[in-house]
């Protein structure tokens, strides 16, 4: 018994030894991982305090939008803006208040909300969406300029097609066929088979006077 509580207290000894060498260290990292935890806790109770906020302020937006009233639409977009700017739900208001005011004509507040949302959005379909909209009411300003500068960046896979339409667009009203005609060639080898859009892009073709050149391992 004498031998085993000799033993223990070498053991002992070791153990205080490690901790007067290591004991501060491993109580700073504690600290620190404590605090990372916190942080990130809070964080994400931050987030989800903010989606909820951010979502109700959308729906006061919808209601708005449904009235069609566009000078309380832009005040209820501004405090999106103010307030939840980083948010889904700010994006997706400024392509509603863009969309109600587009159709009643009001061309210029339409482009300032998709101007904000194409500049700002972090998410990249959102701004795409934002930057084929806004060329569209471009194009139908005949800003076709402005329009091709919306349209010359690269756009996401799933918005590719569309952003070659809808330059193909543009060169067609500048009368310039064989641009146009380019363009939609890329549309057309970018969209589904079958799609509907497709066959949008097919009577485009064929009002030049083109038929679609068939991608690899496809006929038309």
């Amino acid at each position: 018994m004498a031998h085993l509580d000799l033993e223990e207290q070498e053991q002992l000894d070791q153990l205080k030894q490690f901790w007067k060498q290591y004991g501060g260290l491993i109580s700073w990292a504690l600290i620190v991982l404590l605090g990372i935890y916190a942080g990130w806790n809070g964080w994400q109770y931050w987030q989800r305090k903010q989606a909820v906020q951010a979502t109700a302020l959308y729906e006061e937006v919808e209601r708005i939008a449904a009235s069609g009233d566009g000078a309380r639409l832009d005040r209820a977009l501004g405090d999106m803006k103010d307030k939840f700017a980083g948010t889904a739900q700010a994006q997706q208001a400024g392509l509603l208040t863009a969309a109600v005011h587009a159709s009643a004509g009001r061309n210029d507040a339409a482009r300032a909300a998709l101007s904000w949302v194409a500049e700002q959005s972090g998410d990249e379909g959102y701004k795409a969406v934002a930057r084929l909209r806004l060329a569209g009411l471009l194009l139908d300003a005949k800003s076709y300029d402005e329009a091709l500068k919306q349209l010359a960046d690269s756009f996401p896979a799933g918005f590719a097609a569309l952003a070659a339409d809808r330059r193909g667009d543009v060169y067609l009203a500048q009368g310039k066929k064989a641009e146009a005609a380019a363009e939609y060639q890329k549309a057309w080898a970018g969209l589904e088979p079958g799609s509907s859009y497709r066959n949008v892009v097919d009577v485009k073709l064929a009002s030049l006077g083109l038929a679609p050149a068939a991608t690899a391992g496809e006929k038309k």
